[in-house]
């Protein structure tokens, strides 16, 4: 990333603007389903999945309210995305695997990392064959097929991954995000940008861009400037779909549409 790019991103960071006018709608989801939900995502059909950490359930609604399915997870799990109902990735730490769901929350396969790798410490499916995973026993960074169960590329990756949230990789940079900061690397492990983000949850990638999601705000990066594209101070989740930004406020879930 060159100098004058990274003098870009810092002062477009400085002047982000959250300025952008909303409507609001309230979807018709039960308040006592909202209450504890640690995760909140939206597909782009209009469905809203509700991830419960305490008892591991993962819950699909419609935009009316009603349940479309539901599933009791063995372990912790952090779910990717649900861009695609139909292959919906997850992540176990705990259990060292990555599992697949169909969009009724049916298993369609499990990976287990266990038996191939050291200690992973999160991963970035790029796609349905292809993964990237941080193997923090290691110090490595991994291109893994999973479909064959080959290692296409491994660099070493020995950074500080204290209160590491989310990664992924994109156009040959590895993307982190921290309890509070959000840092960009070569597969080289060498840093190219960081700044803070204070409450900061996932990363996520929409075509060519980088969203980064924190308690109550989504900011972008578009390779060369940082922009915050939605905010709400009362939110404590946010997340985007194609239909627009959804929100958790005082356990009722909005959708905000330009």
């Amino acid at each position: 990333m060159p100098g004058n790019l990274i003098r870009n991103i810092l002062l477009a960071a400085c002047l982000i603007s959250s300025t952008l006018a909303w409507s609001q709608k309230k979807l018709a989801i039960d308040s006592m389903q909202l209450k504890g939900v640690e995760e909140v995502l939206g597909d782009d059909y209009g469905n809203v999945y509700l991830y419960q950490k305490k008892d591991f359930s993962l819950i699909k609604l419609d935009s009316s309210g009603t349940q479309l399915a539901k599933v009791m997870l063995p372990f912790p799990y952090k779910i990717q995305s649900v861009v695609n109902p139909l292959n919906i990735v997850m992540f176990s730490e705990n259990a060292q695997e990555i599992k697949f769901l169909d969009q009724n929350l049916n298993d369609i396969q499990k990976i287990n990392l266990g038996n191939t790798f050291g200690f992973v410490k999160c991963i970035y499916a790029e796609d349905l064959q292809f993964a990237w995973l941080i193997d923090d026993s290691n110090k490595t960074l991994v291109q893994y097929n999973f479909r064959s169960n080959t290692i296409i590329n491994s660099f070493p990756f020995n950074i500080d991954l204290q209160g590491l949230r989310d990664f992924l990789v994109y156009n040959n940079r590895v993307y982190i995000l921290q309890d509070s900061s959000f840092r960009v690397y070569s597969t080289q492990s060498k840093l190219l940008f960081s700044g803070d983000f204070p409450q900061a949850r996932k990363l996520a990638r929409r075509n060519e861009d980088i969203l980064i999601f924190g308690a109550n705000a989504v900011t972008q990066l578009d390779g060369t400037a940082l922009s915050e594209i939605f905010r709400n101070a009362d939110a404590k989740i946010v997340d985007k779909n194609s239909q627009g930004f959804l929100a958790l406020i005082r356990d009722k879930l909005y959708l905000y549409k330009k």
